[in-house]
């Protein structure tokens, strides 16, 4: 799955265009190496966001087989560290 989607579909951003847009700017990297917004994620990746402040990483546990899940399930999919 595609990174962009990935972090819309398990609600990290709020929409697509945002996902992309930070893929864009140089914001998302997997594993250590910036991402594109095509990137393949895998499951065990971690994703790292670098915002303004602070870094979040998360830690992909499965791949959502829908389009968006519930944010009540967001734990099943992604794990902060």
């Amino acid at each position: 799955m595609r990174v962009d989607k990935f972090l819309n579909a398990v609600n990290i951003t709020k929409r697509r265009a945002i996902s992309l847009d930070m893929c864009k700017n140089q914001v998302i990297a997997i594993n250590g190496v910036l991402a594109k917004p095509s990137k393949e994620v895998k499951i065990g990746d971690i994703i790292t966001l670098k915002l303004l402040d602070n870094e979040i990483s998360y830690k992909v546990l499965a791949l959502p087989s829908t389009k968006n899940i519930a944010k009540a399930k967001m734990n099943e999919y992604v794990e902060k560290l």
